[in-house]
């Protein structure tokens, strides 16, 4: 898993979903980051924390998936999609993202997260007397795909 990386003010915990033995190419990855300030809610007075998930799928689609901590427990979500011209993408070209303003959460492939996510803010953030930000941030699923979670 990439390390965090913070932007606007939040810590961004990354997944990274593909098939490809690679990994996702590096024009994607920068491509999918630069569209990162448009996916996040305006600061709440939670601790701003935020996970993504980006995907590059089997065809010409990458979708990065962008889940924040808001109102102390709420998991405000936004995403972004290129290359694929069924979400509204005007072309096929993986890093060229848009916004689609559709409400959906994530493919089966991109959901495992959510679960460890929700868990790792239980322990870290919610149930100690005194939430801890950098434990939450360093408790991240382990390395490996995501398709044989269950």
């Amino acid at each position: 898993m990439p390390p965090p990386i913070e932007v606007a003010g939040r810590r961004i915990k990354r997944y990274h979903v593909t098939a490809d033995p690679a990994g996702i190419a590096p024009d994607v990855e920068a491509a999918a980051y630069a569209m990162l300030p448009m996916l996040l809610p305006q600061p709440d007075g939670t601790p701003p924390a935020t996970f993504v998930v980006l995907h590059r799928g089997g065809d010409d689609g990458a979708y990065l998936n962008a889940y924040s901590w808001v109102w102390d427990n709420v998991l405000h979500f936004r995403g972004a999609s290129a290359g694929q011209p069924v979400l509204g993408c005007p072309d096929r070209d993986p890093t060229h993202f848009i916004t689609p303003d559709f409400p959906w959460i994530g493919c089966v492939w991109e959901l495992p997260p959510i679960l460890h996510e929700r868990d790792a803010w239980v322990r870290h953030m919610l149930v100690p007397d005194a939430p801890d930000l950098d434990a939450y941030l360093a408790d991240s699923l382990p390395e490996g795909t995501t398709g044989d979670r269950s």
